[in-house]
């Protein structure tokens, strides 16, 4: 367990400030974009108020604000797909920096004292603590930006937007669920797809391109397995109940998780060699 935790802390260590460059990039984009969508709306509202002698309630029965034109502008959204796409390539780049970083530092990792699956599970972790950690920020940053709006749009202008009503749109409701299974549905499915690509990956490292076969056929197959209890349910629409739905559901992840640990285990102490 030590062994593990030391190599968790060394993976968050080689990231660390390239994910402080991503949390800045976040906090910077959507603040400024809470200042810049509020102080537009009021800039158009007064424009239209003007030019058409409306008052403000004749103008807030056509057009009032509310916060979700922030959560759904670029300066909300664009953040969010910018740091999914750097952990999608960091994904790989997390195994393929240890053989072709200098001095293949995968070697050093491969004779370290401890199971050579620790590494694996070393990795896996990372990801997902990266990932738990730009959700906690995102978490934290929504109230201080409904303040910001709320201090620059008067309350005559805005409808009233209640913190859980931003489970309501469609880009926060899917990446954060608002019920405890659905945030571990979401994120355990997550963590298999992760694990999936990561066996995948030795596979090309333990047989070349023979493995980048192999690691297609492989990934493809797990995911069949993966969403086959989905397919069953779509096919035979009423014929499961929604517990055995989910029931095979969690049978077929455990299995594809499980599978993908042991073969990653196989590859690690067999194919790969120092």
């Amino acid at each position: 367990m030590k062994s593990y935790l030391k190599l968790v802390h060394f993976e968050i260590s080689r990231f660390f400030k390239l994910y402080l460059i991503l949390i800045g990039l976040t906090v910077v984009s959507q603040l400024i974009g809470a200042v810049i969508v509020s102080k537009g709306y009021m800039s158009s509202a007064e424009k239209v108020m003007y030019a058409n002698q409306l008052s403000v309630s004749k103008y807030i029965e056509q057009s009032a604000f509310s916060f979700s034109r922030f959560i759904n502008s670029e300066w909300f959204v664009m953040p969010i797909v910018f740091c999914i796409a750097m952990l999608m390539i960091y994904v790989f780049f997390i195994w393929y920096r240890d053989w072709f970083g200098k001095n293949t530092f995968i070697y050093r990792l491969l004779m370290l004292p401890t199971e050579r699956i620790n590494i694996y599970f070393a990795k896996l972790t990372t990801i997902m603590l990266l990932v738990l950690g730009l959700i906690t920020l995102q978490i934290l940053l929504v109230p201080i930006e409904m303040q910001i709006v709320n201090g620059i749009v008067p309350a005559d202008f805005r409808t009233n937007f209640p913190f859980y009503g931003i489970y309501d749109q469609e880009i926060w409701g899917f990446l954060y669920p608002n019920t405890p299974v659905g945030f571990i549905l979401l994120y355990g499915i997550g963590l298999i797809f992760v694990a999936i690509l990561f066996t995948s990956i030795l596979f090309e490292r333990s047989f070349g391109l023979k493995g980048i076969f192999c690691g297609i056929v492989y990934g493809m197959f797990s995911f069949g397995v993966l969403v086959a209890p989905l397919i069953l349910a779509v096919s035979y629409t009423g014929y499961f109940y929604p517990l055995e739905i989910y029931l095979m559901e969690l049978v077929t992840s455990i299995i594809v998780l499980g599978s993908a640990i042991w073969i990653a285990n196989h590859l690690l102490k067999h194919k790969i060699r120092v």
